[in-house]
């Protein structure tokens, strides 16, 4: 009687990690910005059609590649990032798990173009599912610029649960909006069918990057948190209260520079404002946290949009009491500005 079990091929592995990396557009957009602000980019231009469905471009003007290289990131499990099982204990990288790329390949049409400064030319590949079609020589200034095209083209069971085009224009935006408030010294700009969505310039400190995004007059609302307990840190801008409101809500988490998703963190800080404002009401918050890498851990999912602390229960505490310590006396957020835009 014959085996029934198999060894998966390679590009059958990539599409199943693919479902897990790639959810939708903006999981491309987001992997490809990590990469180029690990490669201390300080411009990132973005373009998207058909809310990044039909296309994707993002370009930065970072270290870039040499060819070797830019000929293995599309491998799976292929990162410049770490190199042993310890690295993963003390994370300073946004990428690092080497499927990003791999994944992206896998169910769309690539085309990487790239320069390293310590070689004359550039190198452009195409690769379709997975597979390196071409290989050129380019002229180009240093930095890369990733293309995809026809996501989910040979995935049409993924494909057909993409949202319209707007929703996945929408989740796009906000994708570019966490990571230019993570990093105010780079610039940004997103188009989208041809229109510019977003276009600003690097900025000073983070009133000047919330300026740039949303008005001055949402800067006038927010008032600063500096919460300070042994080696952990956090800081920010909340809403003050009195302009507090139901519905829309802008909230931001930030650990050691990464954009991330907590539902207890949202819960601390709502408990911060709890003797300030009526529990139905959800105040406005941007909120950082400083963290020693060996007490975070980003590896909990592919996507790393979720972080496990070694002590959670103390991040929330600190996160409730200094946004109730900032709630009781309204000072200037000129200090926490200045040290968002010198750590920048």
């Amino acid at each position: 009687m014959s085996s029934t079990i198999r060894i998966l091929p390679d590009i059958v592995a990539n599409q199943i990690a693919a479902g897990e990396v790639v959810e939708r557009p903006a999981s491309v957009v987001k992997e490809l910005v990590e990469n180029a602000l690990d490669a201390r980019t300080t411009k990132i231009n973005i373009k998207i059609q058909s809310g990044g469905k039909r296309f994707i471009s993002v370009t930065d003007n970072g270290s870039g590649m040499i060819r070797e290289d830019c000929l293995l990131c599309t491998d799976r499990h292929a990162t410049s990032k770490i190199r042993l099982a310890d690295d993963l204990r003390s994370i300073s990288t946004f990428g690092f798990r080497g499927e990003a790329l791999s994944s992206i390949v896998a169910i769309s049409k690539v085309k990487i173009w790239t320069k390293a400064n310590i070689e004359e030319i550039g190198t452009l590949i195409n690769v379709a599912g997975g597979v390196i079609t071409n290989l050129e020589d380019i002229a180009r200034q240093r930095g890369t610029t990733v293309e995809i095209s026809n996501l989910f083209y040979n995935a049409p069971a993924r494909k057909k649960f993409l949202k319209s085009t707007s929703a996945e224009t929408r989740a796009i935006s906000e994708i570019v909006h966490s990571y230019a408030l993570a990093n105010p010294a780079v610039a940004f700009s997103l188009e989208s069918d041809n229109r510019i969505l977003l276009d600003i310039s690097p900025a000073g400190n983070l009133s000047s990057r919330i300026t740039s995004l949303w008005g001055s007059s949402v800067v006038g609302e927010l008032i600063p948190v500096n919460s300070t307990v042994g080696n952990i840190q956090v800081q920010g801008l909340i809403q003050k209260p009195d302009y507090v409101k139901k519905g829309f809500r802008r909230a931001h988490l930030f650990v050691n520079g990464r954009p991330f998703r907590s539902s207890q963190l949202h819960s601390a800080v709502d408990r911060g404002y709890r003797t300030t404002i009526a529990e139905a009401l959800k105040g406005w918050f941007f909120i950082y946290l400083n963290v020693p890498s060996k007490h975070v851990d980003p590896n909990v999912h592919p996507t790393k949009a979720e972080i496990r602390f070694d002590d959670s229960c103390k991040i929330e505490e600190l996160v409730e009491n200094g946004v109730r310590d900032a709630l009781s006396s309204e000072k200037s957020a000129a200090s926490f500005q200045n040290q968002i835009a010198s750590s920048a």
